[in-house]
């Protein structure tokens, strides 16, 4: 397994379209796409600064994870995401160090990433994501 960049780090927000405001008027960036992600029961927005992304991530429902994660803890930085060469073997080499996975093996992601999520309790309290996807 090989890391090779931060690829986004995950804000959840209440409003995706108010808080788009800041990053584009205040910060000068760009949203380069929103995109709904229904198995997820979120909206995303994609802003590139660099080499990497900010996603802003705003719940589609009530009951979904972004919600819950923001009724539990406000709105803010919900997980960071570092882009693998090989999803399948990245999950099997963290089983392997004892790392507990929320994903078993890779699901589709916002943006064509295959993705797969470490369990915080494994990585010091932050959520990890990791992505593969095309440049």
């Amino acid at each position: 397994m090989k890391t090779l960049k931060v690829d986004h780090i995950g804000i959840a927000v209440s409003n995706l379209d108010e808080t788009l405001k800041f990053y584009e008027e205040v910060l000068g960036m760009t949203c380069t796409g929103k995109e709904e992600v229904a198995d997820q029961k979120v909206r995303v927005a994609f802003l590139p600064v660099g080499d990497s992304e900010v996603e802003l991530l705003e719940s589609t429902d009530p009951e979904g994870p972004i919600a819950k994660y923001i009724d539990k803890k406000g709105e803010g930085i919900q997980h960071i995401a570092f882009r693998v060469d090989n999803i399948e073997e990245a999950i099997a080499n963290m089983k392997e160090k004892g790392i507990r996975m929320i994903d078993e093996s890779p699901r589709y992601g916002a943006g064509g990433a295959k993705i797969a999520f470490c369990h915080p309790k494994s990585t010091g309290g932050v959520l990890v994501e990791l992505s593969e996807r095309e440049d």
